[in-house]
């Protein structure tokens, strides 16, 4: 096949995907407020407590996304996995950012990169895209930023972005990049499970591990398939719908939990619509391994009136959902 009668037919894939997704449950539903998971640990190979003093020396994280998860797990703790979008309000304060989230005990960090058409968030997280966007944030910005904080911070970096910009960078040039800038893992919410093998292979040959979602309208037997290609975690979204802050988390969350739990032996960490402590806890009595935040502290940091009242706020909404993501 010809290069470009390649691309159409991704193209033409991934476009029936996004319409299935948006007429069943709208990929992302419930990922603007479902992404914010902190947990806080001792790690006896750094020595170091989380909480306690901090070390100020470089403290790089040894660790993938599958590692940290079973870390967590072997600690009989739940991880706390908060989302923000890179350049929102600015990149400086997405380094600040980061290492604060990192301070309140987060297991992992999922990092957005803005992107004019993320047809699978909702108005909050979109909102924060286009503040990025307009405030200068890149591809290669966001990729500069990762390279100087990760090596400060111990959650690993899973870097959340769209299929097109990894299309026009090129797979795997795109995959060494972050890479090499520190990143653990890799998100790309709008390719079907069909269209994920083979960036799967290049990610895995970079040590990325490719996060896949499974969702509430997934087949068991489809959900089955999902779990076994993804790496790191299942990221299983709670609700349909796009993302954002709900007031109530779905109580199918459970049974979609125990249909997960059924076919795969891979953390399970839920997303989409937590925005609270309660629904937190709640998620982890439900059986999930963690909890995935984004809206809330999205909101928080990108929304107040100053970036420093922002990181301020974003801290405290950290820190009460870290305590809520715990057994």
């Amino acid at each position: 096949r010809t290069p470009g009668r390649r691309r159409r037919r991704r193209i033409d894939t991934r476009a029936r995907f996004v319409a299935h997704m948006s007429a069943a449950l709208a990929f992302r539903a419930s990922s603007s407020s479902s992404t914010a998971n902190v947990a806080s640990r001792k790690n006896p190979a750094l020595g170091h407590r989380r909480g306690g003093a901090r070390m100020s020396v470089v403290r790089a994280s040894a660790l993938g996304v599958s590692d940290t998860f079973a870390e967590v797990l072997k600690n009989n703790k739940r991880a706390f996995i908060p989302f923000i979008c890179a350049g929102d309000p600015n990149l400086d304060a997405t380094k600040k950012a980061l290492k604060i989230l990192d301070d309140a005990g987060a297991d992992i960090i999922e990092l957005g990169v803005p992107y004019s058409d993320p047809l699978a968030d909702g108005p909050v997280i979109q909102a924060s895209a286009t503040r990025a966007l307009n405030a200068g944030a890149t591809m290669n910005k966001v990729i500069d930023l990762v390279r100087e904080v990760s090596p400060t911070i111990k959650a690993p970096i899973v870097m959340f972005t769209y299929y097109n910009p990894i299309y026009q960078r090129g797979m795997e040039k795109f995959c060494a990049d972050i890479a090499a800038a520190g990143a653990k893992g890799l998100l790309v919410p709008d390719i079907p499970l069909e269209e994920t093998y083979e960036m799967s292979e290049i990610a895995a040959k970079h040590g990325l591990d490719l996060v896949l979602l499974s969702t509430p309208t997934t087949p068991v037997e489809r959900a089955k398939k999902i779990a076994q290609a993804t790496k790191g975690f299942v990221y299983l979204v709670s609700v349909t719908g796009v993302t954002g802050v709900q007031t109530n988390v779905a109580t199918r969350v459970e049974q979609l939990v125990e249909e997960l739990r059924s076919v795969t032996d891979k953390p399970i960490a839920v997303g989409f619509g937590v925005s609270k402590a309660e629904q937190a806890k709640q998620i982890v009595n439900w059986g999930a391994d963690g909890v995935i935040v984004g809206s809330a502290l999205v909101r928080a940091l990108g929304e107040a009136a100053t970036p420093e009242e922002g990181l301020a706020a974003l801290k405290a909404k950290a820190e009460e959902l870290r305590g809520g993501a715990q057994p």
